[in-house]
């Protein structure tokens, strides 16, 4: 049991807390992509996604692998965005400090979701049992496609 939770109910609470992390951080990216900056959607966007990397540690353990490196990642790169936003109040190059860490932080979770996609819906599954396939590296692009569009109109727009 974790958090008094059994382990079905606590993965259910977990993938519902990185779900509300990828929405809210889709929101505040795509805002910023037009110049707006959405207070709410970027404080969503930190706390959700910071719990779900902790929460992501409270699992039973098992040997490193990926989605222990990502959650250190992850939380490396939201303390830094979290200093350039409330320390250093986004003032000057802060802003690339902040902007940059997140968008990581946002693309490791939706890459992280790609991949339970694959594995856990059975359609998706279909396509790619092995995790392997074009199918998978072609949603995996178009995230970094995505976040990437995200970090480019983000820093450009900030800039001007």
């Amino acid at each position: 049991m974790m958090l008094g939770l059994s382990l079905t109910a606590f993965t259910a609470l977990h993938t519902a807390i990185s779900l509300v992390a990828i929405a809210a951080g889709l929101v505040f990216f795509g805002a910023l992509t037009t110049g707006r900056w959405w207070k709410t959607a970027n404080t969503v966007f930190l706390v959700f996604t910071i719990l779900t990397s902790v929460t992501g540690f409270l699992f039973p353990p098992k040997p490193i692998g990926p989605p222990f490196v990502f959650g250190v990642v992850s939380l490396l790169l939201l303390a830094v965005a979290v200093y350039a936003l409330y320390g250093r109040r986004l003032a000057g190059r802060w802003q690339w400090a902040y902007l940059i860490p997140a968008l990581l932080a946002q693309w490791l979770d939706m890459v992280v979701l790609v991949v339970q996609s694959f594995q856990k819906i059975p359609i998706l599954h279909g396509l790619a049992p092995t995790g392997g396939e074009p199918s998978v590296l072609a949603a995996q692009a178009l995230v970094v496609l995505l976040v990437g569009y995200a970090a480019w109109r983000g820093l450009r727009l900030r800039r001007a």
